[in-house]
This record gives C-alpha cells, structure tokens and sequence, in this order.
C-alpha cells in the first residue's frame, strides 16, 4: 500500500507547499538583509485558523537554520506564561547563540546582566525559570524599573547590540501574537521601535488571527509602520490542485479533472481541509493510477465526519453554553458575516448586552470582527458544523 502524502494537523508541513511562493521569497529577502546586519522590517501574517500561517513561520525558521542565522521560536497561549517569561528563556539562548566570539565577550556579559535582573523583575515561578550564570550581576536600574515598556526595550537594544557586533543578526519567530496581553504587545512596539531606529539587525516575524492588525493599530498608532502586514488567505484553485497533484504525482498518481473541481468547491481551497480530505481520498483509491470523481465522493463522509470529530468539535467544546447561544445566532443571520444588531434581535437581546458575549468569543479566537459592526467565524465553515450538530435549518 503507497503512503499517504497528506498531512492534516496543527502546523503541519504539507508535502508540496503551494501558493506561498511570493510570501517565502520576501521572508527570504527579510532573511538575508538581516543576516550580514541590516535592520528591516518584522513581518506579523494574519489570516483564519487552519490557512498555514504556523506552516509559513516554520518554513521560513527552516530558512533561517539554513542560513546559520540564530533564531527562537516561541508561541503563545491564550492561559500560559507571559510573554515577559517567554522572553527570558529564549533571549537567553539568542545571546548563548550569538556570543561565540571572543570579541564580544564583554558585550554578551553586558547583555546578560541585563536580562538577568529583567528576570528577577518578570519571572513569576518555577516552571520556566532558568539559571542565568552565578557569576553575573544584575544590572540593577536598567531593565527591571517595573516599566515593562522600558525594560523590554533595553533587554532588546542589549540583543541587538551583539547582533551588530556579531554582523549576523537574529530572529525571534511569535505564535498566536493576538494572545498577547495589551500591555505586553505596546511593550513589544515599543522595543521594536527603538531597535528599529538604532539599526539593529533583529526582526521578529509573527503569526495571528485576523484581529491582531487592528489591536497592532489601537495600541501603537505607528503599528504599520513597524509591521508589514500580510494576509494569508484560501488558496487560488490552480494554487489548491496543485497542493493535491503534486504529492500524489511523486508517488505516479494523478487526478480526474472533475475530481479537482468536486474538491475544490468542496474544500474552498482552505488548506486544512485540502490537506485533511486529500488523506481520506487517498484511503479510499486503493492505489488506482487515477483518482476519479467517484473516489472523492466516495471519501467526503469520512472527511466531514473527521473534520467534525476534531477539528470543529475540539473548539465548539471550548464555548460555554451561552457562547454557543450566541454562534449559533450567528448561523441564523441572512449571510455571514453578520451584524452584532441582527445577532441580538435573533437572541431576542439587546446589543448592550450581548456585547460581552462577542468580546469573550473574539478573545478565545472563536470570531473576529470582520468589517466595522460586523463578525464572522475564524474557521472556515464553522456555520456548517454548527448547523450539523444544532440541527439548524
């Protein structure tokens, strides 16, 4: 039996990377200017759940290893540690990374006092702490004033500083940026700001649901001007069937034209889906040379039944009863997306009070605020599942 040459799952890297080629060549560009000292711009990629926004910042880490450029990768949670915490483990081994020269000694020293007493000041716990040398003092007055803005900027230029001594530079990749707290993502602005004007060769890229552009606004007025902000979208059909031929191509198996096209307008050519129907197609071929339209049709109960069993239901069991009240409403409107108004009239509510319902849903990424007092679902066809198993006509 020929293996399966789809890989559904959170992050995963598919096996052909379709559509993305503009987007990894402008990584690749950020990637080399960084890598012999220049400042440049940091990247955050926004976009649904389950369009590869996590897939692209492994990619492009790859590209950094590749280069030999130092580089962190963090991720958020929406209950975790805070970004403070997050910042000291990984801080500390950009600088292990980075002070390999016996001229900069002093400089990486410098910097380590500086992150150690900005760990005495933010690191709450055990469970992420580390040891940052019995030998160094930390630098007292500097990073640890209680001004997180303040502290997070000087913990940064003491970085950025070896970087531009080393002439290489560094890259911190951030997951699930829209978890930040509000003050923690001014406080990143903030550092990125004056990192950006010392010349610093340090760029941050970053991933998020569509909502961070506009908290990226609300709190740094100058927010576009630190970021390029770029969308991740469904991929174009010819991008998506190229994402289904091309594994199955390595392994001598085609598609019927026709089977393309049914899973195409099934799929919308959302990624995951492509990814996830791409496995049950492939179990139901039975090795035959061409997969026929019959085949795909043949797989789409295993495929929903999938998608509802973890996909969808992992998040729908996330949503207390009232969230739920409040989605589901969503479903009802005419077309998505929806107005907060037409949601409260199906709830038989008010907008006042229904307002702290789509506030909560926006913060657990179950929706985003799609145009000025409207919303819509973060996952593609989330309305559908909730039609399924709420019996909504």
């Amino acid at each position: 039996m020929l293996p399966n040459p789809y890989r559904p799952g959170a992050g995963m890297t598919p096996a052909y990377l379709a559509g993305r080629e503009e987007t990894i060549n402008e990584a690749q560009s950020i990637l080399k200017s960084v890598s012999v000292g220049f400042a440049v711009r940091s990247v955050i990629y926004y976009g649904l759940r389950g369009v590869g926004k996590t897939v692209l910042l492994n990619h492009i880490e790859n590209m950094a290893n590749e280069m030999d450029l130092p580089s962190e990768y963090m991720e958020i949670s929406e209950r975790g540690y805070s970004f403070g915490q997050h910042l000291i483990l990984h801080v500390s081994k950009l600088i292990n990374k980075l002070s390999i020269k016996e001229n900069i000694t002093s400089h990486a020293k410098k910097a380590l006092s500086i992150l150690k007493a900005f760990s005495l000041k933010y690191s709450y716990g055990d469970d992420i702490s580390i040891e940052i040398g019995p030998n160094i003092n930390p630098a007292t007055g500097i990073s640890d004033t209680g001004d997180l803005a303040n502290d997070m900027t000087e913990l940064f230029l003491a970085l950025g500083n070896i970087a531009q001594k080393e002439e290489k530079g560094a890259v911190i990749f951030i997951d699930e940026i829209q978890y930040m707290k509000s003050n923690e993502f001014e406080a990143l602005m903030a550092a990125l700001h004056r990192i950006n004007q010392k010349g610093y060769p340090l760029v941050i890229f970053a991933a998020g649901l569509p909502k961070i552009a506009k908290i990226a606004g609300d709190v740094k007025s100058y927010a576009e001007r630190l970021f390029s902000f770029i969308e991740i979208d469904s991929l174009l059909p010819k991008e998506a069937i190229a994402a289904l031929i091309e594994p199955a191509k390595r392994l001598n198996i085609s598609y019927a034209d026709d089977a393309l096209q049914e899973v195409i307008a099934i799929t919308e050519g959302y990624p995951y889906f492509l990814q996830e129907y791409g496995k049950w197609i492939w179990e139901s071929n039975n090795d035959a040379k061409i997969i026929t339209k019959a085949v795909v049709k043949n797989a789409y109960e295993k495929f929903e039944q999938s998608l509802d069993a973890s996909f969808f239901k992992v998040r729908h069991d996330r949503a207390t009863p009232r969230e739920i009240e409040f989605m589901t409403a969503m479903v009802k409107c005419d077309n998505l997306p929806c107005t907060t108004k037409e949601i409260a009239a199906i709830m038989q509510e008010t907008t006042q009070s229904i307002s702290p319902l789509r506030a909560q849903l926006i913060h657990k990424g179950f929706i985003y605020a799609a145009e000025r007092g409207t919303v819509d679902f973060t996952v593609l066809q989330f309305d559908k599942y909730l039609k399924r198993v709420h019996a909504i006509d």
